[in-house]
């Protein structure tokens, strides 16, 4: 239906290795559309996929539409520089003392390894960061040389140390150990990035979740560890492949070295399956019956490209998980690879896909073969959220819903699902559920959808929440006014009045303040002092502060100039809007319709 999506020429796939990751459903969907529309409207499209060596690439060449002879698959060995691998194993089952054990190791490893040349180590999660830094430092100041690995004097140092903020990260650059992870600020990132790309400082400790987006390569890569805590399946899991490749991807200097360097310190147990995958090329598989084919099938109903069953099974063919069926079929729950059993396989899923979606009210099925969308799933399909989600509105969402009821079904959003748990994170959720004024009967610390619910009344009340928490928060943030617009079609299509609370709460979210709190709270710079002194003086919303004289409004507020132009111009882009009305003679009943002109 969209031209600028016809007339698409080239499409670069990136990274495509991660069709088999978290995000694989969604990255198989946006290539096998792209060639579906391509046939359909015959316009060519060129595809080119990137990625690291597999083992079934020709496969994948042949989904995207490349013949035998523009497929091109080298071995993991197949670098811009050699890269040298050592494995180190250890029987250390409680996680934590397993870290606490890899420190020196990874130590000793810089020393024997990359003595001089840049290093980063990657960690499991942020707050083991600064404790790896620590301990590293622990044994540089063991052996008598605290800064062996600062390249650069204390007083040219300083400068830059004068504008970073985490004074745990000052006192270990002080020495030559930097660490990185996503909760610093962006002028502390951007500060470390630059002292370790220019060689001032020598060690850099990352985070995980950095692998893909730290702007820096080194000689030497130490990954310290292989698993990480996952909230909620309470126990410790292992990296994805394509992380654990990423991460070795970073120490390649091709301009200033010959050669590059990994040290991978691990469990005993995963030992061999890293001496296979290091050295052969990696096999990937679809995951799009399991966790999007739904809400695929949905979006495509929407737009009509899938008018009946048949289309339906038409639209699976174009995908890798279609091609990956007939040659992996025990990973499919396939039993035969003949024609007419993969043919009834695909008939009970895309049947099973399609009741589910009858059964949510998102679509409907006229003579067992034709299928049309409906409301709900016209909603879920415009604002591209799940089909689970809108059905969670439609059974929740009543005529008498209020702003907790709102709260409570808003959080319960399929969308949450993903928002990490950590280990012990319960006791700082259990004293912001203290601080907060909505509560429910039934908690549970560690769903993220309870999470969720405290970090949107955190967001409202305003806390200072620590960086792990608040990166969460901009998670949430960025989904939750989506799917309060969702809510507001859901509510509005019943003609349900309190559409209103959703809208309500949709600007409680934009505004970060509670319906209850002064008006002056979304204006910059207003703090409890400054709301407190306006309220003293009569000034109860915005459009007193426009009506305020200067010298009045300064001594008032007590702002620098900065922050005074911040309220002018907020001020001033303020609507200020008079509403009038008439009442015409006649004679009117409650709960009788009338006419507005």
């Amino acid at each position: 239906q969209r031209k600028h999506v016809q007339n698409i020429g080239l499409l670069i796939a990136d990274e495509v290795q991660l069709i088999g990751g978290e995000i694989g459903p969604t990255y198989e969907v946006v290539i096998s559309r792209t060639r579906y529309v391509s046939a359909q409207t015959e316009n060519k499209t060129r595809i080119v996929a990137c990625g690291v060596s597999l083992a079934n690439a020709r496969e994948l060449g042949e989904w995207i539409g490349a013949n035998t002879h523009t497929v091109f698959n080298f071995t993991p060995s197949a670098r811009p520089l050699p890269m040298e691998i050592h494995i180190q194993t250890f029987n250390i089952p409680h996680f934590p003392s397993l870290m606490i054990a890899m420190a020196k190791p990874a130590y000793l490893s810089i020393v024997e390894h990359s003595p001089t040349k840049p290093v980063i180590v990657f960690v499991p999660a942020r707050k083991q960061c600064q404790l790896t830094a620590d301990d590293i430092l622990s044994y540089c100041t063991a052996d008598g040389n605290e800064d062996r690995f600062l390249n650069i004097e204390l007083t040219d140092l300083q400068p830059h140390l004068d504008h970073i903020t985490d004074k745990g990260l000052v006192e270990s650059l002080k020495h030559g150990i930097g660490f990185y992870h996503e909760a610093l600020s962006k002028q502390d990132k951007k500060i470390v990035e630059r002292l370790f790309s220019a060689g001032a400082i020598q060690v850099l400790v990352a985070s995980r979740d950095t692998a893909w987006s730290i702007p820096v390569s080194s000689y030497m890569v130490i990954i310290m560890g292989v698993q990480f805590y996952e909230g909620r399946e309470h126990r410790y899991v292992d990296y994805p492949v394509t992380d654990v490749l990423q991460m070795l991807g970073r120490a390649c200097r091709p301009g200033e070295d010959e050669s590059s360097r990994c040290v991978l310190l691990c469990q005993q147990t995963r030992k061999d399956f890293y001496k296979k995958f290091l050295a052969e090329g990696l096999p990937i598989e679809s995951h799009l019956p399991t966790h999007m084919l739904h809400d695929y099938f949905m979006a495509e109903i929407a737009v009509k490209t899938i008018e009946n069953k048949q289309d339906a099974m038409d639209i699976l063919t174009w995908t890798f998980f279609y091609r990956r069926m007939t040659q992996n079929p025990n990973y499919y729950n396939l039993n035969s690879v003949s024609h007419r059993h993969l043919s009834d396989h695909l008939s009970e899923l895309v049947e099973n896909t399609l009741n589910d979606l009858v059964s949510s009210k998102c679509i409907s099925i006229e003579d067992e073969m034709d299928v049309s969308p409906l409301n709900l799933g016209m909603i879920a399909a415009y604002y591209n959220i799940s089909y689970v989600t809108v059905e969670v509105y439609s059974m929740s969402l009543k005529e008498r819903t209020k702003l907790k009821g709102l709260l409570e079904i808003v959080s319960s959003s399929a969308e949450f699902e993903s928002i990490p748990i950590r280990r012990h994170e319960d006791v700082i959720l259990r004293r912001i559920y203290d601080r907060v004024p909505v509560k429910l009967e039934n908690v549970n610390y560690e769903a993220p959808h309870f999470k969720t619910f405290l970090l949107l009344q955190a967001h409202f009340s305003r806390l200072h929440l620590p960086p792990d928490l608040a990166s969460d928060q901009a998670i949430v943030l960025g989904k939750v006014l989506n799917l309060l617009a969702a809510c507001v079609d859901v509510m509005s299509s019943n003609a349900y009045l309190n559409a209103l609370g959703a809208m309500d709460l949709s600007q409680m979210c934009v505004q970060a303040m509670w319906d209850s709190d002064s008006p002056l709270k979304q204006i910059p710079h207003f703090d409890t002092d400054v709301i407190a002194r306006c309220k003293a003086k009569g000034v109860d919303s915005v459009i007193d502060i426009m009506e305020l004289e200067d010298d009045v409004r300064n001594d008032l507020l007590r702002m620098d100039q900065r922050q005074m132009r911040d309220v002018a111009t907020f001020v001033n882009a303020y609507p200020n809007l008079d509403v009038s009305h008439e009442m015409e003679e006649g004679e009117y009943t409650a709960g009788t319709p009338i006419v507005l002109k």
